[in-house]
């Protein structure tokens, strides 16, 4: 079993209600010097003093958990690895700075997130893009989509609030899983009195007085909203699915009915800024429609019989791939929790344009992602599962698994989306999970050795490294030749 340093956490246990060391180590029962030890790591956590604590104050089974301080010792390992001038910097110092001061850890980030906003500022400028009449903050902020990102980021990517709140309409209204497009039509109506309509894709396609546009002349059809709710009436594209139909509704009553407590969950993050509030509303719109498609307890049973078998959920609930994946990243419920998986979707290109994790595996903001990473070998086998052992720089394990999906289109000439689905987990969980049966789980010599991103990863001898290391001296030397695109001293 590992051993558990935990002396900042008791600290601020002890800090936040209010005790001396002494009137602490009375409560647990132990001595004045032995709780001075444990405060200050000379001793590890016991499983007695850790069972004690967690009866005595009511505590998160995760509080003392070494993961809960991976994911911001990671951040912060890219914040000192970029911004360094005189080499790498040692992850065991960001660990102890971390486990030390973690305050002091996350301001550092909050700081160099603005200054990599400023920096993008200062290059629109130098373009001559000001952002006036768009979007784009001006003032040196994150722009409003990673607020956002950062807002389900930090919370792991679990509402409680609007999960329970899913539950208890999907019970009020007598709902079951199956046709839930047409249960929740009639909820709306009878609830709200909204109609539900569904329109042909073709509708408003043509152009000024009923003349083809330019595109439509190519045959190139374009797709409208998939939903437009207006004066009591909600239109749905003909395009959709049953499944996707559904959601729309979903996401429609999440505005209806529950307003006050979306407001309230923006409202309780100070840092967002305007139009990153408005977005947020809408992530947390579409989390409810997730949630109610896909109730809390009756999903991670129904994941957990089968085995997180994704395909066999997405039949069950009549719900997409991509859906089921996500919802598989949210079940983080306190005492009814699923596998802390982290969910992620990345173009051709490599541009990762969600990720959400409820655990300790860090996507990097700098850098791109890995090329080893098997989420990039899926567009290569389009629709089938691709499996994947791999293990970061820090010598933790994980089960990945990735397969494609796509979206829109209308006819032969119409453009599709096409993006690769990646749900990974830690090793640990691997044997819970359909994907890993018959894969060398106990081999660290078959695992892919991955990172986080070229220019943060500490893997000095990969031959796929893009760029080189922030902060290491790479080593030039016109007699030697070699297959590293970036040798270091």
């Amino acid at each position: 079993m590992q051993k558990i340093y935990a002396g900042s956490r008791l600290r601020r246990l002890r800090a936040d209600r209010g005790l001396t060391q002494l009137a602490l180590a009375r409560t647990l029962e132990l001595s004045p010097s032995y709780l001075n030890q444990l405060e200050n790591d000379q001793r590890p956590l016991t499983v007695p003093v850790l069972l004690r604590l967690n009866s005595t104050f009511d505590l998160d089974p995760t509080f003392f958990a070494t993961d809960t301080d991976a994911r911001l010792v990671a951040d912060l390992h890219d914040v000192l690895a970029e911004t360094s001038d005189d080499g790498e910097v040692s992850m065991s110092e960001v660990q102890e700075l971390v486990s030390r001061m973690p305050d002091i850890g996350r301001t550092l980030v909050g700081l160099h997130r603005r200054l990599h906003a400023t920096t993008d500022r200062l290059e629109r400028l130098t373009a001559g893009v000001d952002g006036r009449g768009t979007d784009l903050p001006v003032d040196g902020s994150p722009m409003p989509y990673e607020e956002v990102r950062d807002f389900f980021y930090d919370r792991r990517n679990h509402i409680p609030e609007l999960d329970l709140a899913a539950e208890k309409l999907f019970a009020r209204e007598g709902l079951t899983i199956g046709a839930l497009d047409l249960q929740l039509a009639r909820v709306i109506e009878a609830n709200y009195g909204v109609t539900v309509d569904i329109e042909d894709d073709g509708d408003g396609r043509l152009g000024p007085k009923g003349r083809l546009g330019p595109k439509e002349q190519l045959g190139l059809k374009q797709l409208g909203p998939k939903r437009i709710y207006s004066q009591g009436r909600l239109t749905l594209a003909r395009r959709l699915t049953a499944g996707q139909r559904a959601y729309q509704i979903a996401t429609q009553l999440a505005f209806l009915s529950q307003a006050t407590m979306i407001d309230a969950l923006v409202d309780a993050d100070s840092s967002l800024s305007a139009p990153a509030r408005e977005l947020a509303r809408v992530g947390l719109a579409h989390y409810f429609a997730g949630a109610l498609l896909l109730p809390y307890e009756t999903f991670l049973d129904a994941a957990e019989s089968v085995r997180y078998d994704i395909e066999l959920l997405s039949l069950t609930f009549e719900v997409g791939f991509e859906t089921v994946c996500h919802r598989l990243s949210t079940l983080q419920r306190r005492g009814a929790k699923g596998i802390p998986f982290f969910f992620v979707r990345t173009d051709r290109a490599g541009n990762i344009s969600k990720r959400q994790s409820a655990t300790a595996f860090h996507f990097s903001r700098v850098g791109g992602s890995c090329p080893l990473w098997v989420v990039h070998d899926a567009f290569a086998a389009s629709g089938r599962i691709l499996t994947q052992v791999a293990t970061m720089p820090d010598d933790r394990s994980y089960l990945w698994i990735a397969r494609t999906t796509e979206s829109g289109g209308l006819g032969f000439r119409s453009p599709r989306k096409h993006f690769a689905i990646g749900l990974g987990c830690d090793i640990a969980y691997a044997s819970r999970v359909v994907y890993a049966d018959g894969l060398p789980l106990d081999s660290g010599a078959a695992a892919v050795p991955i990172g986080p991103g070229c220019k943060v990863c500490e893997r000095t001898s990969c031959a796929q490294r893009a760029f080189p290391q922030l902060g290491r001296q790479v080593h030039v030397d016109e007699n030697v030749d070699t297959d590293l695109p970036y040798p270091y001293t």
